[in-house]
Order: structure tokens, then C-alpha cells, then sequence
């Protein structure tokens, strides 16, 4: 199978549990939930949606040819951007990134010693081996993934934490919504919490510092 991903970097993983981490950024192009495109955007679930999937023309993007190419190329962004030490880490995003992760990519990542990370919105099935797993369900959208590392909530927002809540995750996470009143959106954000203490306040700090 060939895949074809927007971008390619090595950065700070800046949202939820794993927060802080060193990460490479592996983003897919494509989504089964919204085109990308902004006359399409208000009929979108994912219509808050902040990041440019189409295309391959992202910094390190482009077409591979195999799981064992691009996990070769995911290897050689780590060696040639990250320091030494630490555990090799890939969080594969998109768009959305079951439309194009499998086993076989899994699989090759762990061979040349990579952990995979996926932040996913839950309506395809995920390919076994998965290290950690993320999944922020969407308006509208039927989740086939209810179980897993990291339940990562958009707020406020169609879908309500209640709805969700009692899914087999490990982590519960609300993210305040990037969109419209962002200050009463966090301030929300932190009321919710703070009085439902199973849910943590996620921020997106690659914003708040400015790196990608």
C-alpha cells in the first residue's frame, strides 16, 4: 500500500496526556469527515477544524511507495532533528488517519524503533499495535473506536462529555474550543472540569509558545 501524507516534522507534541513529548508529526492527507475545503466547512462534523490536510506539498510530505519507505523517512526526521535519547515517537494525524494507517505501517515503525501515537476521530476501525491511542469524537460521526489511551473532547461543542464519559479510556480530556470566544470557551472549559474532576483540561501550548 503507498500513502500519502501533507507534512513531515519533529516538534513538541503540544496537546493531552502526552503533552511536552518530542514527537515526530506524520500528517495524512485526507479526511472522511470534512473535504478540507471552506465552502464546504459549515456543513462539516468537524467544522472547528484548524489544521490544512490536502494535498502533499506540506514540509516533508509527499507519496511512499510502502510502509518500509515512509517509516524510513519517519526514522530519518528523528535522527536528523531530535537529540539523542528518549524513545523515537511518531504521532500519526491527519485529516484523518485511518483512511491510510495499517498493520504493515505499524509494523515497520516498530522495526526501525519507532513508537506510533494516533490521534484519530474514531469512526474507522485501528490496525493492532497502536502504542498510543487517541480519539476525539465528532458531531454526527458514529465512533467504532470506544476504547483506548486518550479520550480528547473539543468543548464546548455538539458532542457533550456526558455522552462519552463512560467509554474504556484511560485519560479524559477537554480541550477548549479553539473557535468563536476562545476566553469563555476555556473559562467553560475549566468550570466543566473543575466540578467533573474525572475529565483534565487539555491546552494547545504549541500555540500558546509558538512552535508548529
Amino acid at each position: 500500500m503507498s500513502y500519502a501524507l501533507k507534512e513531515i516534522f519533529v516538534t513538541l507534541q503540544g496537546e493531552g496526556a502526552q503533552a511536552g513529548r518530542t514527537s515526530i508529526f506524520a500528517r495524512f492527507a485526507g479526511c472522511n469527515l470534512w473535504s478540507g475545503r471552506e465552502a464546504d466547512r459549515a456543513e462539516a462534523a468537524c467544522w472547528f477544524c484548524d489544521t490544512d490536510f490536502i494535498g502533499t506539498d506540506g514540509p516533508g510530505g509527499g507519496k511512499f511507495a510502502d510502509a518500509e519507505a515512509l517509516a524510513t523517512e519517519l526514522r530519518r526526521h528523528w535522527d536528523a532533528d531530535a537529540g539523542p535519547g528518549g524513545e523515537p515517537y511518531v504521532v500519526f494525524t491527519g485529516g484523518e488517519p485511518m483512511l491510510q494507517l495499517d498493520t504493515a505501517l505499524v509494523d515497520a515503525c516498530h522495526a526501525v524503533g519507532i513508537s506510533v501515537g494516533v490521534e484519530t476521530n474514531g469512526t474507522l476501525p485501528a490496525p493492532p499495535g497502536i502504542d498510543w491511542l487517541c480519539v476525539s469524537p465528532k458531531p454526527n460521526s458514529e465512533l467504532v473506536i470506544t476504547s483506548g489511551d486518550e479520550l480528547k473532547l473539543v468543548y464546548p461543542h455538539e458532542v457533550k462529555p456526558e455522552d462519552v464519559e463512560d467509554l474504556a479510556f484511560r485519560f479524559h480530556y477537554l480541550q477548549p474550543l479553539d473557535w468563536g470566544d476562545a476566553a469563555a470557551n476555556v473559562e467553560a472549559a475549566v468550570d466543566y472540569v473543575r466540578r467533573h474532576p474525572r475529565w483534565r483540561l487539555s491546552l494547545q501550548t504549541h500555540k500558546l509558545i509558538g512552535i508548529p
